[in-house]
């Protein structure tokens, strides 16, 4: 069978799906500001301490994220074939190796002190930061079968219950806060530990909600996803980890460059790191809406994949590419049109440094504005290549893009050429365009 749809039948599937997973994304970044904010309400070393712990935490739940993400497009592609089994076996596999990772990363955790102290942090931060990654770390298997469980729904086109989950997570990660960082309501005075306390307890409630409405919705219980939950499905086990491994260091690589920056940003002084910090997370938002699209080209580029029907994939990835480029351009046009205002927002502009804050953090999101296309056409090309389950070479891609360009363009721009913070940021923009170019080369290539 032929499937023979317009351009803007495909752009509002592909809305359809995209608009609840952007603002799942989006709600899923509000965890972090809430317990970002909450916890520098109570202190400074505190702050320090969860800032350290849960950037940790994200590092190693990124490479874990893998397994969950390469469910998406096998189930999508699955139900392409009409074959509920697979459906079942692949999102099964994924929860197996999510589990089998988050226990095998645990001893990370519980060592951290001694790591972190090695690294060169300050003793006092890594004592209370060891403490909270002790706590978080045992989230890290709810959370990455929670990222399973929210692929295998958004495969089905449920991704409506993925955004309120997200929700009322926050609002879950809020309440919990408020009772165990500050001793409210009666409850113990923990500081950074009720952070982790919060952050564990969101992971679990997430867990449950996702897992009872997987279970049984009438809807879904033809796919009996539960069943025989012990009976391994190698192929399939095989399958997940060989897309599943690359997708996670794909993400492990590219935080890697961001990371990178905000190190080398911290050599040039203070006031820089701190507007590169404002400039990062406006772009983060931005970035946001992206990944949520991305992720509904997958689902669909996949279903296409799976129904052999070559030319609705085509077309269905050119207008997911147009989306994308409209939602970049705004987003350019925003940052040159009110970069002061938007980086107002995140300084007390009545404290001395805010001014000086202030004016850099202008100078970057206008920069920030020249990697919103690459950075946009680069995730989108990363969903469309999973979409066809090519993860392996698109890793190489985005590693040598992002490391061996990306990082010594900033370097070389930033400290031999003496541009600074700019200089760092434009090597930035070099790292993401080589992203962007050659990955969706790889994906045109392979579908054309």
């Amino acid at each position: 069978m032929t499937l023979t749809m317009t351009r803007s039948a495909h752009a509002r599937e592909t809305l359809v799906l995209g608009l609840p997973l952007i603002g799942s994304h989006l709600a899923q970044m509000a965890l972090h500001v809430t317990d970002t904010v909450m916890v520098g309400w109570y202190g400074v070393v505190s702050l320090a301490a969860v800032v350290l712990g849960a950037s940790s935490f994200f590092i190693v739940f990124v490479v874990g994220s893998g397994f969950a993400k390469a469910v998406m497009p096998m189930v999508a592609a699955a139900l392409g074939r009409e074959d509920e089994t697979q459906v079942r076996r692949d999102t099964r596999m994924g929860i197996w190796l999510s589990i089998a990772f988050g226990v095998a990363v645990y001893p990370i955790f519980w060592w951290s002190g001694p790591i972190l102290l090695a690294l060169g942090q300050d003793p006092e931060v890594s004592a209370l930061a060891r403490d909270y990654m002790r706590i978080v770390g045992l989230g890290m298997v709810p959370a990455l079968v929670v990222t399973v469980l929210q692929s295998y729904l958004s495969a089905l086109h449920r991704t409506q219950v993925v955004l309120w989950v997200t929700l009322v997570a926050v609002a879950v990660n809020v309440g919990v806060n408020w009772a165990l960082i500050f001793g409210n309501w009666g409850f113990p005075e923990l500081g950074a530990r009720g952070a982790a306390i919060a952050t564990v307890t969101v992971q679990l409630v997430s867990l449950a909600a996702l897992g009872l409405y997987a279970h049984l919705l009438p809807a879904l219980r033809r796919f009996h996803l539960f069943q025989r939950f012990w009976r391994p499905d190698w192929p399939a086990l095989r399958q997940v980890f060989r897309l599943g491994l690359p997708i996670g260091l794909t993400g492990l690589a590219e935080g890697g460059l961001f990371q990178a920056s905000a190190l080398m940003m911290g050599w040039i002084g203070t006031v820089e790191l701190a507007a590169h910090g404002i400039a990062l997370e406006v772009a983060a938002l931005t970035f946001m809406l992206h990944v949520g699209l991305s992720s509904a080209a997958t689902i669909r580029i996949a279903r296409f994949d799976g129904q052999g029907e070559r030319q609705a994939l085509r077309q269905a990835a050119k207008v997911a590419v147009v989306i994308s480029l409209g939602v970049a351009i705004a987003s350019v046009i925003l940052f040159l049109s009110a970069p002061r205002p938007i980086v107002a927002l995140f300084l007390d502009l009545s404290k001395p440094e805010s001014a000086a804050i202030l004016a850099y953090g202008t100078v970057l999101l206008g920069l920030a504005a020249l990697f919103q296309l690459a950075d946009g056409m680069q995730v989108m090309a990363l969903g469309l290549l999973r979409g066809v389950q090519d993860t392996r070479v698109p890793m190489w891609l985005a590693a040598v893009s992002y490391w061996l360009i990306g990082i010594p363009s900033s370097y070389v721009l930033a400290f031999p050429m003496g541009y600074g913070g700019v200089g760092l940021w434009l090597g930035l923009v070099v790292g993401l365009v080589c992203a962007a170019a050659s990955l969706m080369w790889r994906f045109w290539r392979l579908v054309s």
